[in-house]
């Protein structure tokens, strides 16, 4: 059975049920925890995107699990505690693939910003920006570490001047005048962690179903309409209760459904992806990051042996698609000239781009960085069958937020929790081996014959490596994309995360784009490996081909020739 009668199988299943507990429209992390806290009470869901898993918002990250040391000064103390605690929790859960990720603040002035911030923190106005200094730094990292405390989850943070600064990271401008370290953690593949949730989901309900490309077009009563993309058919749904879940696309969503609302007004935020090796090694495999002279939070991080710049903060609008601008590279790169002023930067090594625009509330005259990035849920009542809509969510959140929103859905059904999921592994993270003696022995044990290959699979699967490779192993394998994927870890990719189309895999599935490794040749590689998998007759294969390339040079900054299908 190939792949594409195996969705239709998973379509065909909730057509002749035609109906489901909750229905979840948009898989992005924050409706998949909610599918995933759901299927662990016993609740039956659906959950639904128009797109691929993850794709939107969510595939648009800065690739970090943090607890927002900067919302210390909107007051959102809540925010703050919740996300530190989640943030301690996920390196527990998600060893695979959050890590303590190490932070530096590079600081100008001693008293910058303390006149200033008390009246941020009151009016929520920018005012004219101005760099934090010292002493406001370390009034907010010492209370920082108080909300972080967890069993020493992570260390204290420690203040250096310049000389010491210096010595540790000796490429940093020399006109710095302290350094102020802490940690936070990262989040090296965001898209798969996604797919871990969701996989988790599926599991704990066999009667819950997950169907990516597949969106929703109209609202008749109790009945949700549904389009599946692939084939253009239409099918019906009928819930208990409803949940919006799209992100930044939430009211376009109600609207679509007959509900007219004004709930969001999120904002753009981009990232570049470079290969410069000299940049590479200034970081010292820390995170730069802090807050530029025109009040924008900057990040400079290592990650996957390429650096990612970001990000920007900018009114968007969801209908739009969001792209990094040439003004936003260079705005990027007066800010790397700012903090390492002796290293050349150029366009031609940027590998990768991406935007997104993050799901944040209504904002009005509120200026961007001020925006709440807590999270609240709004009820219409006025169908027969009962919505909520999500409202902002971030990625370090996904899990108390899937955790809250759930109990809401409980409540509407009449419900009560069954079991938390806090302390439930995610994923490969179930008995992740987390020291260098512990991976080796695992390695030994369960990728047996993988060798150097046994680490690229532990990184990108966790434990769920030693279900990749028993697979591999069982037939003859080949190389693709240099050596980034094979053709038996596609077949596996292709039989158990629901791969659709040729850019799921390039762009979600690995991290072939993101490092700069696509080529003509590895998409027509994959390509070709896909068609008989998928059931692609050979003119789908050369649109995917098509709109792949096409796809990495609009959203991404990735110009391939490939030849254009007839």
């Amino acid at each position: 059975m190939t792949r594409a009668a195996r969705r239709a199988d998973e379509i065909a299943a909730v057509r002749e049920t035609e109906r489901t507990t909750v229905l979840i429209i948009g898989a992005g992390i924050n409706g998949i925890s909610l599918f995933r806290d759901l299927a662990h009470q016993g609740i039956d869901a659906v959950i639904v995107d128009r797109g691929d898993f993850a794709s939107g918002a969510s595939a648009a990250s800065s690739h970090m699990i943090h607890g927002g040391i900067r919302y210390l000064e909107n007051g959102e103390f809540r925010l703050v505690r919740e996300s530190v605690q989640e943030r301690n929790g996920l390196l527990r859960i998600a060893p695979h693939y959050v890590k303590p990720l190490q932070t530096t603040i590079p600081i100008y002035s001693t008293f910058s910003g303390i006149l200033s911030a008390p009246l941020r923190f009151l009016t929520h106005r920018s005012g004219k920006p101005t760099e934090r200094g010292a002493v406001l730094i370390k009034a907010g990292l010492t209370l920082y570490d108080l909300f972080s405390r967890d069993g020493g989850s992570v260390p204290r943070h420690r203040f250096l001047g310049r000389r010491r600064s210096l010595e540790e990271l000796p490429a940093l401008d020399p006109e710095v005048k302290y350094t102020a370290t802490y940690f936070d953690a990262s989040m090296h593949d965001p898209e798969r962690l996604a797919l871990d949730v969701l996989q988790d989901g599926r599991s704990a309900n066999d009667h819950s179903h997950a169907l990516n490309y597949v969106e929703a077009i109209g609202r008749d009563g109790d009945t949700v309409v549904l389009r599946d993309r692939e084939t253009a058919e239409e099918f019906r749904i009928r819930a208990d209760v409803v949940v919006n879940t799209s992100g930044p696309w939430t009211d376009l969503t109600n609207e679509a459904l007959g509900q007219v609302t004004r709930y969001m007004g999120g904002t753009k935020g981009s990232h570049i992806v470079l290969d410069n090796d000299e940049l590479l090694e200034a970081t010292q495999g820390r995170e730069i990051f802090f807050e530029h002279s025109d009040g924008r939070i900057v990040l400079i991080y290592p990650l996957k042996g390429r650096v990612l710049v970001g990000t920007t903060d900018i009114d968007a609008d969801p209908r739009e698609p969001a792209r990094c601008t040439e003004d936003e590279v260079d705005y990027f790169f007066e800010l790397i000239a700012h903090v390492f002023p002796t290293i050349a930067v150029s366009r031609e090594q940027i590998v990768y781009r991406f935007s997104g625009i993050r799901p944040l509330p209504r904002h009005e005259d509120t200026a961007p960085g001020f925006v709440s990035r807590d999270y609240r849920v709004e009820l219409d009542n006025s169908e027969p069958v009962p919505m909520l809509s999500l409202v902002g969510g971030k990625w370090t959140t996904f899990r108390a937020l899937g955790e809250s929103l759930a109990d809401r859905v409980l409540d509407l059904l009449g419900r009560t929790r069954a079991v938390s999921t806090a302390d439930a592994p995610i994923g490969g993270g179930r008995g992740f081996p987390r020291t260098p003696r512990a991976r080796a022995s695992w390695k030994q044990t369960h990728l047996a014959g993988a060798g150097a290959r046994g680490d690229a699979l532990l990184a990108r699967y966790g434990t769920r490596a030693a279900e990749v490779w028993a697979h591999i192993e069982q037939h003859e394998d080949h190389d693709l994309a240099g050596g980034e994927l094979s053709t038996r870890e596609l077949e596996w990719m292709v039989d158990n995360e629901m791969v659709v189309r040729l850019a799921d895999v390039v762009l979600r599935r690995t991290s072939i784009a993101f490092v700069g490794a696509v080529t003509a040749e590895a998409l027509e590689e994959i390509a070709d490996a896909l068609a008989p998998m998928l059931n692609w007759t050979p003119d789908r294969r050369d649109a995917e081909i098509e709109a792949t390339a096409h796809l990495l040079s609009e959203a991404h900054g990735v110009d391939i020739d490939v030849p254009i299908a007839r």
